[in-house]
């Protein structure tokens, strides 16, 4: 299914990589997602800077209900960071 609101988060999360900001991102059950809000989103920044981190959560602010958190579980995906747009997990 082609939800163009993933599709949008995709293309932020290609010219991250482009640009060297990320190494690598996923988005696990791509196929089977309906919106944006059921996405949960990986990635590995190349590197931990402060300066790295600020940038790849600038341009993803542009999204309602932005949210990114340490991947903690590593259920779905081995890498470092889990990205969000779900409103219960949005910080207050």
């Amino acid at each position: 299914m082609t939800v163009p609101e993933i599709i949008e988060v995709k293309q932020v999360f290609s010219n991250l990589k482009n640009r060297g900001l990320i190494s690598e991102w996923e988005l696990p059950y791509e196929n089977l997602l309906t919106r944006l809000s059921a996405a949960i989103f990986f990635l590995t920044p190349k590197n931990s800077s402060t300066e790295t981190i600020d940038e790849i959560q600038s341009q993803l602010r542009q999204f309602s209900n932005f949210s990114i958190r340490p991947n903690a579980e590593m259920k779905l995906s081995n890498l470092e960071l889990r990205v969000t747009f779900n409103k219960e997990n949005t910080p207050n």
